[in-house]
This record gives structure tokens, C-alpha cells and sequence, in this order.
């Protein structure tokens, strides 16, 4: 049984909760938390919830650390601190700060001895392996990502580290005249304001300066400001009433040619549609702690992505069962 242990328990980390259960290979040991243990009422019989004062009291008790926080605070702090003492799995997904943060983990992975996968999930992780994949079979074309409609988990949590903000839901839509001209083969190029809208519909705190935190949101560099941003502020009692879901999707288009004088056209698409985001995004995570900890018994350390699984380290499968059932 692979051993593991769960870091932060909010939406994100009871999705792990929810996922290890389908795993018969995998068990829940504990969950860390920063809050009281005892406010916590997890879904697992007698698995303990801890302080995270006491994680380092529960090292070489498991296999891989789910870290379930969030990218703009948490992660950059939480991922290379307890790499130096664990196996860790994160799903960091600010694009444009990866190559930072994978350094960042690396060095302390390898100081531990420990193995860590860092941006697993779907976008970072399933829709990035989808990029590769396309792009390797179609070398001559283009690339687009198209997100939504749906809630960003990442994005939200953003929001709402805003002084002021007492909850945000934040949608990304795809506009649609981009879509269609992709899928039909046009390989247009678009900008990010052309690709997508963002839309926040956000709960201030009494008292708050409402223009104070729309101008956050619409300048915050790698989350909004390259994006037309609409921000709308609304009581707790209508985001409960609607907004309450999380759902998210989108798709991952490769458009490309072959032939002798290019005289195909060729089109991939890679395409998802959730009902909950952070259920999702915590099954694939759950997968990929199944490959860090075949690959950490294979003697591997520092830091990984989801380019560097196999794809039969993800899969509960044998061999023998892969040949015979999915190839």
C-alpha cells in the first residue's frame, strides 16, 4: 500500500481524500493542517489530523505528501521546505513562474534525498503532456489552450488574498469567435485577451474599498492583467445561492499540416468537462503519487513533472494488464 498524507484540507485536499478511496492501492494516513485539528471533521474513520507544527514527527511514516495549498502563498514556501524531508506532489500553477519554482524544489529534493512532482494537474499536467504529444506528431502547426467556462481554483484564491476580499468565485470564458476559428483550421494568431474574458464575481468585507480591490484584480500580473476582466461584487448570500459548484473544462488544440507541400490539414484535440474542478485536478494528483513512489523506489530524487512519468507508473495496471486491455 502506498502511505499518504494530505496538506491542507480544503476543497483541493478533500478531493484527494475522495480520490485515494477509489485507489485500492493507496491509503490516507493523516491530513495536516495549519488550523485546530480538532475544528476538523474529515471523511475517513480513524485517520488522525495533525498540526502541521508536528509533520516533521511523521517522517519515513510516508510514501508521498499531497500539498494542497495554494499557488500564490502556499506552495512556494510549503513544496521546497517539505521536499527537503518528504516525497511531495503539488499542483503549483502559475505558467509563468514553473521554471522558478522547479529550481526552487530541485535543489531542496535533492539536499533531502527525496523525490518531488511539482504542477500536476490539468492545466499544468494533463493538458501540458497533450501539448508535447501534439506538438511531437504535428511539428508543423500551432498550439491553443482554451479554458473554461468554469471556476479557477488558483485564480479565486488569488482574489481572495486581496485585504478586502471576503470571497471570489472567478470564471474564465473562452470567447467563442476564437474557438471557431481555430477548430476550423485557420491557425489564426490570437492574443490572450483575444483567447479569453476573465469574470469575478466577488464578496467584499463591510467597510471595503470596493475600486481599490477592482483595480487589484484588473492590473495583478499573471492572473488578470493581460485579460479584459469584468468584476462584479455581490453578497455572501448570493454566492452561496450561485455560486456554490466549481466546475471547469476546456480544450487543448493542435492544428497543424503534412503531407510533401503541407496539403493536409490535421487537427488534435485533447478535450475535458468537469463537473468540480478540485476533484479533478485531485485525481490526477493522486495518479501521479502513485508514480513518485515507484520512481523514488527506482533511486530517483529531485524534482520531476508530469513529462518525466511514464505513463504506466500512473496506472495501477500491470504490464501484462496494459497490453492486454489498453494498447
Amino acid at each position: 500500500m502506498i502511505k499518504i498524507g494530505i496538506v491542507g484540507y480544503g476543497n483541493l485536499g478533500r478531493g484527494v481524500e475522495c480520490a485515494i478511496r477509489q485507489n485500492p492501492d493507496m491509503e490516507l494516513c493523516a491530513v495536516f493542517t495549519r488550523r485546530s485539528p480538532d475544528s476538523l471533521n474529515i471523511l475517513t474513520p480513524d485517520v488522525p489530523v495533525v498540526h502541521m507544527d508536528e509533520i516533521l514527527s511523521w517522517q519515513g511514516k510516508l510514501d508521498v505528501l499531497i500539498l494542497c495549498g495554494g499557488s500564490a502563498t502556499d506552495l512556494p514556501q510549503q513544496t521546497p521546505t517539505l521536499a527537503k524531508h518528504f516525497n511531495v506532489i503539488d499542483s503549483f500553477d502559475t505558467h509563468a513562474k514553473i521554471p522558478q519554482h522547479f529550481a526552487a524544489v530541485d535543489a531542496a529534493a535533492q539536499a533531502g534525498g527525496h523525490l518531488a512532482f511539482i504542477s500536476v494537474g490539468w492545466d499544468p499536467g494533463l493538458f501540458s503532456l497533450n501539448r508535447l504529444y501534439a506538438a511531437a506528431i504535428l511539428p508543423q502547426g500551432k498550439d491553443y489552450t482554451f479554458w473554461g467556462r468554469g471556476v479557477s481554483q488558483g485564480h479565486s484564491d488569488a482574489v481572495r488574498r486581496i485585504p478586502g476580499v471576503a470571497d471570489c468565485r472567478q470564471y474564465t470564458i473562452p470567447v467563442p469567435e476564437a474557438l471557431d476559428r481555430v477548430r476550423s483550421g485557420e491557425n489564426p494568431t490570437l492574443t490572450t485577451r483575444e483567447k479569453h474574458t476573465r469574470y469575478c464575481y466577488v464578496v467584499a468585507e463591510e467597510g471595503a474599498d470596493k475600486a481599490a480591490i477592482e483595480q487589484a484584480i484588473v492590473t495583478m500580473p499573471n492572473y488578470f492583467a493581460d485579460y479584459d476582466t469584468t468584476v462584479e461584487f455581490i453578497t455572501a448570500e448570493e454566492m452561496a445561492r450561485d455560486h456554490s459548484g466549481l466546475p471547469h473544462g476546456g480544450s487543448v488544440i493542435r492544428s497543424g499540416v503534412t503531407g510533401w507541400n503541407g496539403e493536409s490539414k490535421q487537427t488534435i484535440e485533447y478535450k475535458l468537462t468537469l463537473d468540480s474542478n478540485p476533484q479533478f485536478t485531485a485525481s490526477v494528483l493522486v495518479a501521479c503519487a502513485r508514480a513518485v513512489s515507484r520512481m523514488y523506489s527506482r533511486g530517483e530524487t529531485g524534482c520531476r513533472s508530469i513529462f518525466d512519468a511514464a505513463p504506466a507508473d500512473l496506472s495501477i495496471l500491470t504490464r501484462e494488464q496494459l497490453l492486454a486491455q489498453l494498447l
